[in-house]
């Protein structure tokens, strides 16, 4: 007859997995992080966050309603973080061409910021790609084409993030929250009058988060400059280091910028 094990023998077992008892995620509870998360410098934000930052080696998706909707100021603390540490900051395929001394106001160092133009998504989607498998960079934000991205493409990119050191930002449109997505991590980011942003956890491992969070967000550390309407956009684009302007890069450019060049380029049906 077979016979039941005692209660201290079942005890004994459950406490033999105790070392790795870490490594089982429970619903109720935010998730554990191998690698610690960056600060997002917000400190309620990175509460919610696993890891208690933006995640490193990994898709984050930040999603808007239309581009300039607060996304930059967002990301404002850890760009200005990793530019003055001198880490190489990607802005892959932007809608429209970020001005130079408003960035420089919130103290980003722009000798680290790196522009990437890609106009066509399959072009676009293949440059992404190719800077994930660099990892050779602080952080990378890329705008993907809305109409063009398909379920597989964010698997491949899913995949190259792993190899990334840094976290990997993709900007979305409003639809893509209704979307299914492999990235760990997807906000929806909402503005909010007196310059405060709202952002709801569509996405992360933990328990579901009812209530958006309010963020203030960052302001310049000098005195605000307004675009003139009349500055040309060549004034604007020279002002930011782009490969085509770019007269002496770091290591960690070259490295972005020889990836890009001399990975094999997919024909565009393997793209589209």
């Amino acid at each position: 007859m077979l016979s039941l094990p005692s209660s201290s023998a079942f005890t004994l077992t459950v406490n033999r997995t105790d070392p790795i008892s870490h490594l089982v995620w429970r619903a109720d509870r935010i998730g554990h992080a191998v690698t610690p998360g960056l600060p997002t410098g917000f400190k309620r934000l990175d509460a919610e966050l696993p890891g208690g930052g933006w995640p490193p080696g990994t898709l984050t998706e930040l999603i808007t309603r239309d581009p300039g909707m607060g996304e930059l100021r967002l990301l404002i603390p850890l760009l200005r973080q990793l530019t003055r540490s001198r880490r190489v900051v990607v802005m892959l395929a932007p809608p429209h061409m970020p001005y130079a001394p408003a960035l420089a106001d919130f103290g980003i160092d722009l000798d680290w910021l790196l522009m990437v133009q890609a106009t066509h998504a399959a072009d676009r989607l293949w440059a992404i790609e190719q800077t994930l498998r660099s990892s050779a960079f602080g952080a990378m934000l890329a705008w993907l084409p809305t109409d063009r991205t398909r379920p597989e493409h964010l698997r491949r990119l899913q995949l190259a993030a792993s190899q990334a050191r840094g976290p990997s930002f993709l900007l979305r449109g409003l639809p893509a929250q209704f979307e299914s997505s492999p990235a760990p991590l997807r906000l929806l980011l909402q503005p909010q009058p007196a310059q405060r942003l709202a952002v709801t956890l569509l996405k992360r491992r933990g328990p579901v988060l009812a209530k958006p969070i309010l963020i203030d967000l960052p302001q310049p550390e000098g005195a605000v400059r307004l675009r003139e309407p009349n500055v040309a956009p060549t004034a604007i684009r020279t002002s930011v280091r782009t490969s085509g302007h770019t007269s002496h890069r770091t290591p960690e450019q070259s490295a972005v910028l020889s990836t890009l060049r001399h990975a094999h380029r997919p024909p565009p049906s393997a793209v589209h």
